[in-house]
């Protein structure tokens, strides 16, 4: 196997002794057919719209770390968040994340920007694919169907290079 670094598609990868530098989660709400994202202020993804979400700090569980993040990107809470899918992402610059995606229906609170991330809602037909990374066209559907999922991805920067989608 290549290192990751010199990886050009998903089979250049050892996925089976795969391991992430870091953990982290995203979590959408879908309410009256509209999806709330976040316009990115900083970090990984700066400028790109996603949902809210981060990395997983020590003696978080994943679920726990998708409430938190909400409330510090968007000062909400989402009401029963539930486990869609997991995404491995690997750049070719050695960089690695395990990201575990949640879905709720409701929350509490008024969404607010924050230094973090800038709230917006689209309707469910209107989802800004081209100001998002590249994997979330493919399996954003899978979510918004409540459809269970697992992806593996290889990145270079910004841009895709390959990827492997299985609805679960």
């Amino acid at each position: 196997m290549l290192q990751a670094a010199q990886a050009k598609s998903l089979n250049d990868i050892d996925w089976d002794n795969w391991q992430a530098k870091d953990p982290a989660t995203l979590t959408f709400i879908i309410k009256n057919h509209r999806i709330l994202l976040i316009r990115k202020k900083r970090g990984l993804g700066a400028g790109k719209i996603n949902g809210p979400g981060g990395r997983v700090e020590k003696g978080e569980t994943p679920l726990e770390c998708a409430i938190r993040e909400v409330q510090e990107e968007l000062c909400i809470t989402p009401t029963n968040p539930e486990f869609v899918g997991e995404s491995l992402f690997q750049f070719t610059d050695g960089y690695s994340i395990h990201v575990h995606t949640y879905l709720a229906r409701d929350f509490t609170g008024t969404p607010t920007e924050t230094d973090e991330a800038i709230p917006l809602w689209f309707h469910l037909d209107q989802i800004p694919y081209d100001e998002m990374w590249e994997d979330d066209r493919y399996w954003l559907p899978l979510l918004i169907k409540n459809q269970p999922f697992k992806g593996r991805y290889l990145f270079d920067n910004d841009n895709m290079l390959d990827f492997q989608l299985i609805p679960q």
